[in-house]
């Protein structure tokens, strides 16, 4: 698989694309907010916005590779990505993360693309595992994982880093038996 377009109610999840430089930049790539538990500062120049999408965009030739900017119809502007490193062969396993400009904060747009990648995965990438972290001191993250479907499954204790240096890191999974009985119960994906 690859990235391909995704499109939800309000939001199109699709690559990156050199036009997105000035958006990413102004709507969440210079956010200090945004940046606070990430492994990069916000960006001060918008050079640092167009090296990072470059690199995204050069990557899309990976079948493995996974990163959406996150289009909000109602402006047509990225505002936020959704990313997921390379499979676990042996596991078919990946590990899920996202940003979204604190201007969208608290709107359910950062749960509504994680769904719709959750879908992607589960549906057509048949993974067997998604799983995602935040830092304890960033629970609104987690909110959107448990909000998604994802279950807390413990606290790794100094496991990662951020730009607070190094911190402790809560875990969520979902496995593709609690997708599948979720979207039947639901409705979601499987076709809906």
């Amino acid at each position: 698989m690859k990235t391909v377009t995704i499109k939800t109610d309000r939001l199109i999840l699709r690559k990156a694309t050199e036009n997105d430089i000035p958006a990413a930049f102004c709507n969440w790539m210079s956010d200090e907010k945004s940046a606070e538990f990430l492994r990069h500062p916000a960006h001060r120049d918008i050079s640092v916005t167009e090296n990072a999408l470059k690199k995204w965009i050069g990557r899309y030739k990976d079948l493995d590779y996974y990163r959406w900017v996150i289009i909000l119809k109602e402006i047509n502007e990225p505002i936020g990505t959704i990313s997921a490193g390379g499979i676990d062969e042996k596991t078919k396993k990946i590990n899920i993360g996202y940003c979204i400009g604190s201007r969208w904060w608290h709107c359910g747009y950062t749960s509504e693309a994680l769904t719709a990648a959750l879908t992607f995965f589960f549906e057509q990438v048949k993974v067997k595992r998604i799983e995602g972290q935040h830092d304890p001191n960033n629970p609104n993250s987690g909110k959107v994982m448990k909000k998604c479907g994802m279950l807390y499954e413990g606290t790794l204790r100094q496991a990662d880093w951020s730009n607070k240096g190094i911190v402790d890191t809560c875990i969520y999974g979902i496995v593709a038996a609690d997708y599948w009985d979720m979207a039947h119960k639901s409705c979601i994906g499987a076709g809906a």
